[in-house]
Protein backbone atom coordinates (compact mmCIF):
# COMPACT_ATOMS: atom_id res chain seq x y z
CA UNK A 1 0.00 0.00 0.00
CA UNK A 2 1.37 3.42 -0.95
CA UNK A 3 1.21 6.47 1.28
CA UNK A 4 -1.85 8.65 1.63
CA UNK A 5 -2.33 11.15 -1.23
CA UNK A 6 -0.63 14.47 -0.87
CA UNK A 7 -3.88 16.44 -0.98
CA UNK A 8 -4.86 14.96 2.40
CA UNK A 9 -2.49 17.40 4.10
CA UNK A 10 -2.75 20.18 1.55
CA UNK A 11 -3.68 23.67 2.67
CA UNK A 12 -6.74 25.20 1.11
CA UNK A 13 -7.47 28.90 0.83
CA UNK A 14 -11.04 30.11 0.56
CA UNK A 15 -12.73 32.86 -1.35
CA UNK A 16 -16.29 33.47 -2.38
CA UNK A 17 -17.52 33.96 -5.92
CA UNK A 18 -19.69 36.90 -6.78
CA UNK A 19 -23.38 36.28 -6.22
CA UNK A 20 -25.28 35.09 -9.26
CA UNK A 21 -28.34 37.08 -10.23
CA UNK A 22 -31.45 35.43 -8.82
CA UNK A 23 -34.74 35.25 -10.63
CA UNK A 24 -37.00 38.23 -10.02
CA UNK A 25 -40.13 36.15 -10.48
CA UNK A 26 -42.59 36.80 -7.61
CA UNK A 27 -42.98 33.91 -5.19
CA UNK A 28 -46.13 31.83 -5.44
CA UNK A 29 -47.60 29.34 -3.01
CA UNK A 30 -46.57 25.74 -3.54
CA UNK A 31 -49.43 23.67 -4.91
CA UNK A 32 -50.15 20.28 -3.36
CA UNK A 33 -53.70 19.97 -4.67
CA UNK A 34 -54.13 17.64 -7.68
CA UNK A 35 -57.28 19.52 -8.71
CA UNK A 36 -55.20 22.69 -9.16
CA UNK A 37 -52.39 21.22 -11.27
CA UNK A 38 -53.87 22.72 -14.41
CA UNK A 39 -53.75 21.65 -18.04
CA UNK A 40 -50.49 21.24 -19.87
CA UNK A 41 -49.22 19.72 -23.09
CA UNK A 42 -45.92 17.91 -23.28
CA UNK A 43 -43.57 18.16 -26.26
CA UNK A 44 -43.62 14.89 -28.20
CA UNK A 45 -40.20 13.22 -27.84
CA UNK A 46 -40.73 11.50 -31.21
CA UNK A 47 -41.42 14.67 -33.20
CA UNK A 48 -38.32 16.40 -34.58
CA UNK A 49 -37.75 20.13 -34.57
CA UNK A 50 -38.78 20.29 -38.23
CA UNK A 51 -42.12 18.60 -37.44
CA UNK A 52 -41.26 15.20 -38.88
CA UNK A 53 -42.15 12.11 -36.85
CA UNK A 54 -39.57 9.54 -35.75
CA UNK A 55 -40.57 6.05 -36.85
CA UNK A 56 -37.18 4.33 -36.97
CA UNK A 57 -34.47 3.79 -34.39
CA UNK A 58 -31.90 5.17 -36.82
CA UNK A 59 -33.75 8.50 -36.98
CA UNK A 60 -33.96 8.62 -33.20
CA UNK A 61 -30.22 8.16 -32.70
CA UNK A 62 -29.06 10.28 -35.64
CA UNK A 63 -31.55 13.14 -35.52
CA UNK A 64 -34.07 13.40 -32.69
CA UNK A 65 -31.89 12.33 -29.77
CA UNK A 66 -29.17 14.88 -30.65
CA UNK A 67 -31.87 17.59 -30.82
CA UNK A 68 -33.08 16.83 -27.31
CA UNK A 69 -29.53 16.59 -25.98
CA UNK A 70 -28.72 19.94 -27.55
CA UNK A 71 -31.77 21.55 -25.94
CA UNK A 72 -30.66 20.37 -22.49
CA UNK A 73 -27.09 21.50 -23.15
CA UNK A 74 -28.04 24.93 -24.42
CA UNK A 75 -30.99 25.78 -22.18
CA UNK A 76 -31.04 23.66 -19.01
CA UNK A 77 -27.84 22.13 -17.61
CA UNK A 78 -25.29 23.79 -19.89
CA UNK A 79 -22.51 22.50 -22.08
CA UNK A 80 -19.97 20.29 -20.36
CA UNK A 81 -16.32 20.27 -21.45
CA UNK A 82 -14.68 17.28 -23.05
CA UNK A 83 -13.20 14.58 -20.85
CA UNK A 84 -9.76 16.17 -21.04
CA UNK A 85 -6.41 14.46 -20.87
CA UNK A 86 -5.15 15.79 -17.55
CA UNK A 87 -7.27 13.70 -15.17
CA UNK A 88 -5.13 11.20 -13.25
CA UNK A 89 -5.87 8.33 -10.88
CA UNK A 90 -3.95 6.95 -7.94
CA UNK A 91 -5.24 3.75 -6.34
CA UNK A 92 -3.32 4.41 -3.17
CA UNK A 93 -4.84 1.54 -1.18
CA UNK A 94 -5.75 -2.00 -2.29
CA UNK A 95 -6.91 -4.44 0.39
CA UNK A 96 -7.82 -7.93 -0.76
CA UNK A 97 -9.42 -9.10 2.51
CA UNK A 98 -11.85 -6.30 3.33
CA UNK A 99 -15.18 -6.80 5.10
CA UNK A 100 -14.13 -10.05 6.70
CA UNK A 101 -12.58 -11.38 3.52
CA UNK A 102 -15.72 -10.96 1.39
CA UNK A 103 -14.52 -7.96 -0.58
CA UNK A 104 -11.62 -6.16 -2.19
CA UNK A 105 -11.43 -2.54 -1.06
CA UNK A 106 -9.72 0.16 -3.09
CA UNK A 107 -9.32 3.83 -2.30
CA UNK A 108 -8.57 5.95 -5.34
CA UNK A 109 -7.57 9.57 -5.59
CA UNK A 110 -8.89 11.34 -8.67
CA UNK A 111 -6.94 14.46 -9.63
CA UNK A 112 -9.11 16.44 -12.02
CA UNK A 113 -6.24 18.60 -13.30
CA UNK A 114 -3.16 16.41 -12.98
CA UNK A 115 -1.46 19.23 -11.05
CA UNK A 116 -0.78 19.70 -7.31
CA UNK A 117 -3.67 22.20 -7.21
CA UNK A 118 -6.30 19.57 -8.07
CA UNK A 119 -9.16 19.60 -7.31
CA UNK A 120 -9.21 16.07 -5.91
CA UNK A 121 -11.96 13.57 -5.25
CA UNK A 122 -11.76 10.22 -3.50
CA UNK A 123 -13.44 7.14 -4.88
CA UNK A 124 -14.12 4.24 -2.52
CA UNK A 125 -14.60 0.92 -4.33
CA UNK A 126 -15.64 -2.48 -3.00
CA UNK A 127 -15.85 -5.50 -5.28
CA UNK A 128 -16.62 -9.14 -4.39
CA UNK A 129 -13.51 -11.07 -3.35
CA UNK A 130 -12.30 -13.58 -5.90
CA UNK A 131 -14.38 -12.10 -8.69
CA UNK A 132 -13.18 -10.05 -11.64
CA UNK A 133 -15.37 -8.01 -13.97
CA UNK A 134 -18.17 -7.56 -11.46
CA UNK A 135 -21.20 -5.44 -12.34
CA UNK A 136 -20.82 -2.32 -10.22
CA UNK A 137 -22.90 0.53 -8.84
CA UNK A 138 -21.30 3.96 -9.09
CA UNK A 139 -22.96 6.15 -6.47
CA UNK A 140 -22.83 9.90 -6.06
CA UNK A 141 -23.36 10.68 -2.39
CA UNK A 142 -23.56 13.59 0.03
CA UNK A 143 -21.03 12.77 2.74
CA UNK A 144 -17.52 11.54 3.36
CA UNK A 145 -16.87 7.99 2.23
CA UNK A 146 -16.33 6.88 5.81
CA UNK A 147 -20.06 7.35 6.47
CA UNK A 148 -21.30 4.64 4.07
CA UNK A 149 -20.00 1.66 6.08
CA UNK A 150 -18.32 1.05 9.43
CA UNK A 151 -14.89 0.24 8.07
CA UNK A 152 -11.99 1.71 10.11
CA UNK A 153 -9.64 1.61 7.12
CA UNK A 154 -11.53 4.24 5.14
CA UNK A 155 -9.60 7.51 5.08
CA UNK A 156 -11.30 10.67 6.35
CA UNK A 157 -10.62 13.78 4.31
CA UNK A 158 -11.52 17.44 4.75
CA UNK A 159 -14.97 18.24 3.38
CA UNK A 160 -16.92 21.33 2.41
CA UNK A 161 -19.58 22.79 4.63
CA UNK A 162 -22.35 24.28 2.52
CA UNK A 163 -23.51 26.56 5.33
CA UNK A 164 -20.28 28.39 6.05
CA UNK A 165 -18.27 27.64 2.91
CA UNK A 166 -15.42 26.17 4.94
CA UNK A 167 -13.25 23.16 4.18
CA UNK A 168 -12.24 21.19 7.24
CA UNK A 169 -11.96 17.74 8.74
CA UNK A 170 -15.21 16.65 10.38
CA UNK A 171 -15.19 17.33 14.13
CA UNK A 172 -16.90 14.17 15.29
CA UNK A 173 -16.86 11.68 12.40
CA UNK A 174 -19.15 8.68 12.76
CA UNK A 175 -18.09 5.73 10.67
CA UNK A 176 -21.02 4.03 9.01
CA UNK A 177 -23.38 6.83 10.02
CA UNK A 178 -25.44 6.33 6.86
CA UNK A 179 -24.76 2.65 6.27
CA UNK A 180 -28.50 1.93 6.30
CA UNK A 181 -28.82 3.86 3.05
CA UNK A 182 -26.27 1.74 1.22
CA UNK A 183 -26.36 -1.92 2.34
CA UNK A 184 -22.84 -2.50 1.07
CA UNK A 185 -22.31 -6.01 2.56
CA UNK A 186 -25.61 -7.14 1.03
CA UNK A 187 -24.62 -5.62 -2.33
CA UNK A 188 -21.32 -7.50 -2.27
CA UNK A 189 -23.11 -10.72 -1.30
CA UNK A 190 -25.36 -10.34 -4.35
CA UNK A 191 -22.28 -10.27 -6.58
CA UNK A 192 -22.13 -6.55 -7.27
CA UNK A 193 -19.37 -4.05 -6.69
CA UNK A 194 -20.13 -0.60 -5.34
CA UNK A 195 -18.17 2.63 -5.70
CA UNK A 196 -19.03 5.85 -3.88
CA UNK A 197 -17.84 9.42 -4.28
CA UNK A 198 -18.65 12.56 -2.27
CA UNK A 199 -20.09 15.02 -4.81
CA UNK A 200 -18.74 18.01 -2.87
CA UNK A 201 -15.22 16.96 -3.80
CA UNK A 202 -16.07 17.25 -7.48
CA UNK A 203 -17.44 20.71 -6.85
CA UNK A 204 -18.48 22.22 -3.51
CA UNK A 205 -22.24 22.82 -3.33
CA UNK A 206 -21.91 26.34 -1.92
CA UNK A 207 -24.59 29.04 -2.05
CA UNK A 208 -24.83 31.17 -5.18
CA UNK A 209 -22.22 29.12 -7.01
CA UNK A 210 -19.32 30.05 -4.74
CA UNK A 211 -18.05 26.49 -5.20
CA UNK A 212 -17.13 27.21 -8.81
CA UNK A 213 -13.82 28.67 -7.61
CA UNK A 214 -12.81 25.47 -5.84
CA UNK A 215 -14.24 22.62 -7.93
CA UNK A 216 -13.74 21.36 -11.45
CA UNK A 217 -15.08 24.63 -12.89
CA UNK A 218 -11.82 26.34 -11.97
CA UNK A 219 -9.92 24.34 -14.62
CA UNK A 220 -12.07 25.66 -17.46
CA UNK A 221 -13.03 29.10 -18.82
CA UNK A 222 -15.80 30.93 -16.97
CA UNK A 223 -19.16 29.57 -18.11
CA UNK A 224 -21.17 31.57 -20.64
CA UNK A 225 -24.97 31.68 -20.70
CA UNK A 226 -24.97 28.11 -21.97
CA UNK A 227 -22.03 26.99 -19.85
CA UNK A 228 -22.35 24.13 -17.40
CA UNK A 229 -23.74 24.69 -13.93
CA UNK A 230 -23.07 22.66 -10.80
CA UNK A 231 -25.21 19.70 -11.91
CA UNK A 232 -23.19 19.59 -15.11
CA UNK A 233 -19.99 19.63 -13.06
CA UNK A 234 -21.11 16.78 -10.82
CA UNK A 235 -22.21 14.78 -13.87
CA UNK A 236 -18.85 15.40 -15.53
CA UNK A 237 -17.12 14.17 -12.38
CA UNK A 238 -19.21 10.99 -12.42
CA UNK A 239 -17.96 10.30 -15.94
CA UNK A 240 -14.38 10.78 -14.81
CA UNK A 241 -14.98 8.24 -12.03
CA UNK A 242 -16.26 5.92 -14.75
CA UNK A 243 -13.01 6.53 -16.61
CA UNK A 244 -11.21 5.02 -13.64
CA UNK A 245 -13.59 2.06 -13.36
CA UNK A 246 -12.88 1.31 -17.02
CA UNK A 247 -9.26 0.62 -16.05
CA UNK A 248 -10.03 -1.68 -13.09
CA UNK A 249 -10.05 -5.41 -13.88
CA UNK A 250 -12.36 -6.11 -10.96
CA UNK A 251 -15.11 -3.99 -12.55
CA UNK A 252 -17.04 -4.83 -15.69
CA UNK A 253 -17.06 -1.57 -17.61
CA UNK A 254 -20.06 -2.77 -19.61
CA UNK A 255 -22.17 -3.18 -16.45
CA UNK A 256 -21.78 0.04 -14.45
CA UNK A 257 -25.02 1.35 -12.94
CA UNK A 258 -25.10 5.04 -12.00
CA UNK A 259 -27.05 6.02 -8.87
CA UNK A 260 -27.98 9.36 -7.34
CA UNK A 261 -30.49 10.71 -4.81
CA UNK A 262 -32.29 14.08 -4.82
CA UNK A 263 -30.14 16.69 -6.61
CA UNK A 264 -27.76 13.84 -7.32
CA UNK A 265 -30.66 11.97 -8.91
CA UNK A 266 -30.96 14.88 -11.33
CA UNK A 267 -27.20 14.62 -11.81
CA UNK A 268 -27.36 10.88 -12.51
CA UNK A 269 -30.01 11.41 -15.18
CA UNK A 270 -27.97 14.13 -16.88
CA UNK A 271 -24.75 12.11 -16.65
CA UNK A 272 -26.48 9.04 -18.06
CA UNK A 273 -28.01 11.10 -20.86
CA UNK A 274 -24.62 12.45 -21.95
CA UNK A 275 -22.47 9.41 -21.27
CA UNK A 276 -23.93 6.28 -22.83
CA UNK A 277 -21.17 4.17 -21.28
CA UNK A 278 -23.35 3.98 -18.16
CA UNK A 279 -25.22 0.72 -18.61
CA UNK A 280 -28.18 1.78 -16.46
CA UNK A 281 -29.33 4.70 -14.31
CA UNK A 282 -31.18 4.77 -10.99
CA UNK A 283 -32.57 8.16 -9.94
CA UNK A 284 -34.01 8.38 -6.43
CA UNK A 285 -36.40 11.23 -5.51
CA UNK A 286 -34.93 13.36 -8.30
CA UNK A 287 -37.91 15.74 -8.46
CA UNK A 288 -37.99 19.01 -10.39
CA UNK A 289 -35.54 19.18 -13.31
CA UNK A 290 -34.96 15.50 -12.66
CA UNK A 291 -37.71 12.98 -13.37
CA UNK A 292 -40.71 15.11 -12.33
CA UNK A 293 -42.63 16.94 -15.04
CA UNK A 294 -41.89 20.68 -15.11
CA UNK A 295 -45.12 21.72 -16.81
CA UNK A 296 -47.12 20.11 -14.01
CA UNK A 297 -47.75 22.65 -11.25
CA UNK A 298 -47.22 20.50 -8.18
CA UNK A 299 -44.53 20.69 -5.51
CA UNK A 300 -41.21 22.21 -6.51
CA UNK A 301 -41.32 24.15 -9.77
CA UNK A 302 -39.01 25.67 -12.35
CA UNK A 303 -39.42 28.96 -10.49
CA UNK A 304 -38.17 27.42 -7.25
CA UNK A 305 -35.04 26.03 -8.91
CA UNK A 306 -34.36 29.27 -10.79
CA UNK A 307 -34.69 31.32 -7.60
CA UNK A 308 -32.98 29.16 -5.00
CA UNK A 309 -30.46 27.11 -7.01
CA UNK A 310 -29.58 29.10 -10.14
CA UNK A 311 -25.99 27.85 -10.02
CA UNK A 312 -27.16 24.27 -10.59
CA UNK A 313 -28.19 25.20 -14.11
CA UNK A 314 -26.83 27.22 -17.00
CA UNK A 315 -27.58 30.93 -17.26
CA UNK A 316 -30.13 30.43 -20.03
CA UNK A 317 -32.36 28.49 -17.66
CA UNK A 318 -33.40 31.70 -15.91
CA UNK A 319 -35.61 32.81 -18.80
CA UNK A 320 -37.99 29.89 -18.14
CA UNK A 321 -38.91 31.10 -14.66
CA UNK A 322 -42.58 31.97 -14.97
CA UNK A 323 -42.58 30.63 -18.53
CA UNK A 324 -42.58 26.86 -18.07
CA UNK A 325 -44.43 26.11 -21.29
CA UNK A 326 -41.60 27.74 -23.26
CA UNK A 327 -39.24 24.97 -22.22
CA UNK A 328 -38.24 23.08 -25.38
CA UNK A 329 -38.21 19.85 -23.37
CA UNK A 330 -39.66 18.33 -20.20
CA UNK A 331 -38.50 15.58 -17.87
CA UNK A 332 -39.83 12.78 -20.10
CA UNK A 333 -37.39 14.12 -22.71
CA UNK A 334 -34.51 13.65 -20.27
CA UNK A 335 -35.66 10.12 -19.45
CA UNK A 336 -35.88 9.29 -23.14
CA UNK A 337 -32.16 10.10 -23.51
CA UNK A 338 -31.38 7.07 -21.34
CA UNK A 339 -33.18 4.72 -23.79
CA UNK A 340 -32.73 1.89 -24.58
CA UNK A 341 -30.71 1.35 -21.39
CA UNK A 342 -32.48 0.30 -18.19
CA UNK A 343 -33.75 3.16 -16.06
CA UNK A 344 -35.24 2.97 -12.58
CA UNK A 345 -37.08 5.82 -10.84
CA UNK A 346 -37.70 5.63 -7.12
CA UNK A 347 -39.56 8.13 -4.98
CA UNK A 348 -41.45 8.47 -1.69
CA UNK A 349 -45.11 8.88 -0.82
CA UNK A 350 -44.38 11.78 1.56
CA UNK A 351 -42.05 13.54 -0.86
CA UNK A 352 -44.74 15.89 -2.15
CA UNK A 353 -42.13 18.54 -2.96
CA UNK A 354 -40.60 16.07 -5.44
CA UNK A 355 -44.00 15.13 -6.97
CA UNK A 356 -44.01 11.30 -7.18
CA UNK A 357 -47.02 11.34 -9.49
CA UNK A 358 -45.18 13.71 -11.82
CA UNK A 359 -42.29 11.26 -12.01
CA UNK A 360 -44.64 8.41 -12.90
CA UNK A 361 -46.30 10.47 -15.63
CA UNK A 362 -42.90 11.38 -17.05
CA UNK A 363 -41.93 7.71 -17.19
CA UNK A 364 -45.20 6.98 -18.95
CA UNK A 365 -44.53 9.79 -21.45
CA UNK A 366 -41.01 8.46 -22.16
CA UNK A 367 -42.34 4.97 -22.85
CA UNK A 368 -42.94 5.50 -26.61
CA UNK A 369 -39.21 6.07 -27.10
CA UNK A 370 -38.38 2.84 -25.30
CA UNK A 371 -41.03 1.06 -27.36
CA UNK A 372 -39.53 2.41 -30.60
CA UNK A 373 -36.22 0.86 -29.56
CA UNK A 374 -37.77 -2.51 -28.74
CA UNK A 375 -37.90 -2.05 -24.98
CA UNK A 376 -40.71 -2.01 -22.44
CA UNK A 377 -41.48 1.18 -20.61
CA UNK A 378 -44.39 1.76 -18.26
CA UNK A 379 -47.28 -0.50 -19.21
CA UNK A 380 -49.53 0.58 -16.34
CA UNK A 381 -51.66 3.68 -16.82
CA UNK A 382 -52.45 4.25 -13.15
CA UNK A 383 -50.05 5.15 -10.38
CA UNK A 384 -48.98 1.84 -8.79
CA UNK A 385 -49.67 0.84 -5.17
CA UNK A 386 -47.04 2.00 -2.70
CA UNK A 387 -44.06 -0.32 -2.26
CA UNK A 388 -45.01 -2.18 -5.44
CA UNK A 389 -42.10 -1.91 -7.87
CA UNK A 390 -42.76 -1.92 -11.59
CA UNK A 391 -39.85 -3.85 -13.04
CA UNK A 392 -39.62 -2.94 -16.73
CA UNK A 393 -36.90 -1.35 -18.84
CA UNK A 394 -38.26 1.80 -17.22
CA UNK A 395 -38.79 0.72 -13.63
CA UNK A 396 -40.73 2.68 -11.05
CA UNK A 397 -41.39 2.46 -7.33
CA UNK A 398 -42.88 4.74 -4.70
CA UNK A 399 -41.95 3.70 -1.20
CA UNK A 400 -44.00 4.52 1.85
CA UNK A 401 -42.03 7.33 3.42
CA UNK A 402 -40.09 10.50 2.92
CA UNK A 403 -37.46 11.97 0.61
CA UNK A 404 -34.89 9.30 1.43
CA UNK A 405 -33.11 6.13 0.34
CA UNK A 406 -34.54 3.30 2.42
CA UNK A 407 -32.90 -0.08 3.05
CA UNK A 408 -35.84 -1.70 1.26
CA UNK A 409 -35.13 0.51 -1.76
CA UNK A 410 -31.72 -1.09 -2.12
CA UNK A 411 -33.33 -4.52 -2.22
CA UNK A 412 -35.40 -3.29 -5.15
CA UNK A 413 -32.39 -1.73 -6.86
CA UNK A 414 -30.52 -5.02 -6.55
CA UNK A 415 -33.45 -6.92 -8.04
CA UNK A 416 -33.51 -4.41 -10.90
CA UNK A 417 -29.77 -4.83 -11.48
CA UNK A 418 -30.04 -8.62 -11.22
CA UNK A 419 -32.60 -8.68 -14.02
CA UNK A 420 -30.17 -7.11 -16.47
CA UNK A 421 -26.64 -7.83 -15.35
CA UNK A 422 -26.25 -10.63 -12.80
CA UNK A 423 -26.75 -13.49 -15.24
CA UNK A 424 -23.40 -12.80 -16.87
CA UNK A 425 -20.28 -14.54 -15.59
Amino acid sequence: MSSLPACFQAKFCLAFAALLVLSATPATATNYDETKVGDYQLPDPLVCNDGSRVTKAETWFNKRRPEILEAYSAEIFGRSPDAGTNVTFNAWEIATNALGGTAVRKQIEINFSGTPDGPFAHLLLYTPAGKTSAPTFLCLQFNGNYTVIDDPAIAIFPSWNGKNGALALPKNPVRGEFARNWKIPETIARGFGIAVIDYREIEPDLPNGAGFKFGVHKNFPPPAADGWGAIGAWAWGASRALDYLATDKDVDMQRVILFGHSRLGKTALWAGAQDTRFAAVIANCSGEMGASLSRRDYGETVDDVAKHFPYWMCGNFQKYAGHWTNLPVDSHSLLSLIAPRPLFLNTGSEDRWGDPHGEFLAALAATPVYALLGKTGITETNFPPLDHALQHDIGFNCHTGTHDVLPTDWDIFLDFADAYFAQKN
